[in-house]
């Protein structure tokens, strides 16, 4: 795919789907707020989940911030998907990132009861199971949360780089993607030994709000690359075997039709 073809790629999403990804990765990251408004709760082994328990000071903004990065990825990726119609490991992770928003609306509308890592009588009622089912679903939609991040991280970086197009994301969706999972990974036997959880998983909340301004910026500096003045206007392609043939101005241009 040429840089033209590139640049009209992205050049047909909304001007106002950029903005939206970059709001999402700021509310998405709401945690920080806890050293100002919510001091008390544990921040090296409790949840970052446990700010949002209906029995936590300030819960409504920190499940309404959960609400609306969800809200807003889930925009972002139907406008992408809607305008660029996009096939193979671009479609599996524009549609990750569709399930990314509505699985962090479900962590929002189940949110726990209370925060088990800081209030032990939270604890002694989750082992005797008499917290509500909506707390006890919060780790489904949790899990799902996670697992939709890194899909959409690892399926676009797959995309990006394999069909040579959305440069920013091909150069900085590696290096993210490659911190998410190993911290992803890590939890599992920090889980067992029950040691720095929240530590570990604030800095997974923190990677996927940076892998959203980092679509934010491929978006919007995709969009200026359409807009460009100089770029050469094509005309619609004409494929001839594996071949595709396009004029460009007077001169005629042959590309290997390689489309994802």
């Amino acid at each position: 795919m040429s840089s033209s073809e590139r640049s009209r790629d992205l050049g047909r999403v909304p001007a106002f789907v950029p903005p939206l990804a970059a709001v999402a990765g700021v509310v998405y990251s709401s945690w920080i707020l806890q050293f100002l408004l919510n001091p008390h709760l544990d921040a090296v082994n409790g949840y970052v989940s446990e700010l949002s328990a209906t029995d936590q000071h300030f819960h409504g903004l920190f499940s309404g911030c959960d609400f609306l990065a969800g809200a807003l990825s889930i925009t972002v990726a139907a406008a992408v998907l809607r305008r660029l119609r996009p096939r193979g490991w671009a479609l599996a992770g524009w549609l990750a990132l569709l399930l990314f928003g509505i699985f962090s609306i479900g962590d929002s509308l189940f949110a726990m009861d209370c925060a088990p890592n800081s209030d032990p009588t939270c604890a002694l009622r989750e082992r005797s199971q008499t917290v509500s089912f909506a707390h006890e679903f919060h780790s489904v939609t949790s899990t799902l949360v996670v697992m939709s991040g890194i899909i959409s991280l690892i399926a676009l970086t797959i995309a990006a780089r394999r069909y040579d197009r959305w440069p920013v994301l091909a150069r900085w969706s590696w290096p993210v993607m490659v911190v998410e999972t190993t911290t992803a990974l890590a939890t599992l036997p920090l889980m067992y030994f029950g040691l720095a959880l929240g530590v570990m998983e604030r800095i997974q909340v923190t990677v996927i709000s940076v892998w959203l301004f980092v679509i934010a910026v491929e978006l919007y500096t995709g969009r200026r690359r359409a807009r460009a003045p100089g770029r050469i206007v094509t005309r619609p392609i004409r494929r001839t075997g594996n071949t595709a043939v396009r004029k460009a101005g007077d001169a005629t241009v042959r590309e290997k039709a390689t489309y994802p």
